[in-house]
């Protein structure tokens, strides 16, 4: 593999003075562990838990095998934040997975993540979001049918711009936002939690007589279950897209991720108990937002208050996956990746304002496609990929580099000696995990595989062509100056 790393990281300069020492303008480092804590389970917890329980079950074939699969894959991502955690505190950058694939692999492999991020994870993934509040929202006005899909986009596009404003005007706010709504969601799934508690202590056990019964054992319709599982956490590497930010990472990263996993996973199996003691596995399937029809049967007139909260989830998710994300633009975009304005900070609000316009402007295109959700097909491949690329990094980088500091290793996050032995062990059950998922699903899904690969491999010539290629014409080397200039200009970034 290439011995290669990030190129090195630029600061920005300030002509006159600048809130940071050095005269460097920064962002600031504004988020505690209860930050940390409410950004992974705000955005974790989203539209999956209310609306999509069913593709688990379709794959798995069971109520028994899908529980299965929801306590598996929130060990799984718990293994997963932990790895990440330790890349977190070795390569303290913000980004993510592009900061640790660049170390470990180079440029081009991170461009490669970056590309695919910039026009196909982050925007989808934030559209899909936005799309779903506005769905919920709206929904009380038109009952018993569907919105206008063209309401539902502008109601979406509505609220992917005020909270783009929110996120440019204050850190303090967008933080504050998350905080509210992470409440919310979790008390919604408590709601859940005790009424389908409740339904079980009045006898209703039929829905679990035989748990196991027609389970699916093809290897290929279990790593689709587990993909399922798997879209529910996702958001579980968020933090890690914003480690400049946090106060005292070495310690607050591994705190949040060890509080936020395990309490969503507790969540998360629960609510589903909850669901398969209401629900049959025939109205499961048939439901497109299980915890309104859960609502529904068995809320009576309060049945309302399910879509409010699957509004709220999706808001407060929303919100948090733009602060996050954002960064990963603007890193990129600092690194030479992206236009060098995208890496410019508002100087009165110390936030990456370029780069959140730019995510919003993404999303908003997106928004007009006429069925956004055909994407989700073709990106869950891509983002199991980079993420086993992304931890296969942390092994790479644990035999290249054994010396480099690393302040927190896998497996003794809590400093015990009888653990060291499982700082090796985890990362590499994770990546033969990770290689499972990857693999599988290719004789499943051929059609959804070779898309994503086609997607990843379109980056190339866009890296050959504006970053790698030295003696770029004058045009386009003035066009991305001119841009620069006019937006520190015009919204007071540096």
């Amino acid at each position: 593999m290439p011995d290669k790393v990030a190129p090195a990281e630029k600061p920005v300069q300030l002509p006159n003075a600048a809130p940071a020492a050095n005269n460097e303008v920064k962002l600031k480092k504004e988020l505690g562990l209860l930050d940390g804590v409410a950004i992974i389970v705000g955005i974790i917890v989203g539209a999956g838990i209310f609306v999509s329980p069913k593709g688990v079950l379709r794959n798995s074939g069971s109520v028994g095998q899908a529980l299965i699969v929801w306590v598996f894959s929130g060990i799984l991502s718990l293994i997963g934040a932990l790895c990440y955690a330790e890349l977190g505190t070795m390569i303290p950058k913000s980004g993510g997975d592009y900061a640790y694939i660049s170390d470990a692999f180079g440029p081009l492999p991170a461009f490669l993540y970056l590309w695919v991020a910039l026009f196909v994870l982050v925007p989808t993934g934030n559209a899909i979001t936005a799309l779903t509040f506005a769905q919920y929202i709206l929904q009380p006005a038109w009952p018993g049918c569907e919105p206008p899909y063209a309401a539902v986009r502008l109601l979406a596009a509505v609220i992917t711009c005020l909270l783009t404003v929110i996120n440019c005007y204050n850190v303090k706010w967008a933080t504050r936002v998350q905080d509210i709504f992470t409440g919310t969601k979790i008390f919604a799934l408590i709601i859940i939690m005790v009424a389908g508690f409740w339904w079980l202590c009045t006898g209703h056990t039929e829905n679990f007589e035989s748990p196991m019964a027609g389970t699916n054992t093809q290897p290929g319709y279990i790593a689709l279950a587990i993909y399922s599982g798997l879209f529910s956490y996702s958001g579980w590497n968020y933090l890690n897209f914003v480690t400049e930010e946090l106060k005292d990472p070495y310690k607050n990263l591994p705190k949040a991720i060890c509080i936020s996993l395990p309490l969503v996973t507790v969540i998360y199996v629960f609510a589903n108990i909850a669901y398969f003691v209401v629900l049959t596995q025939d109205e499961i399937l048939a439901s497109n937002a299980v915890a309104v029809t859960f609502g529904d049967k068995l809320l009576g007139v309060m049945s309302w208050i399910m879509p409010f909260f699957v509004a709220c989830s999706t808001f407060g998710a929303l919100n948090g996956a733009i602060f996050a994300s954002a960064r990963l633009f603007f890193v990129g975009a600092r690194n030479g990746h992206l236009p060098t304005a995208i890496a410019l900070i508002n100087v009165r609000n110390l936030t990456p304002m370029p780069s959140l316009i730019f995510l919003c402007i993404i999303t908003l295109v997106l928004l007009i496609i006429e069925d956004v959700y055909v994407l989700i097909n073709y990106v869950s491949f891509v983002e199991a990929l980079f993420t086993t690329l992304s931890v296969s990094g942390l092994l790479w980088l644990r035999y290249k580099k054994p010396d480099l500091h690393r302040p927190i290793k896998v497996g003794n996050i809590w400093q015990f000696n009888f653990l060291n032995y499982v700082s090796i062990i985890l990362p590499i059950i994770f990546f033969v995990i990770c290689a499972f998922l990857v693999t599988f699903p290719c004789y499943v899904s051929p059609w959804e595989v070779g898309v994503g690969i086609i997607i990843i491999l379109s980056g190339i010539p866009v890296y050959c062509i504006f970053i790698d290629w030295k003696s770029k014409p004058a045009w386009l080397v003035n066009g991305s100056r001119k841009l620069y200039s006019k937006l520190v200009k015009t919204i007071g970034c540096t």
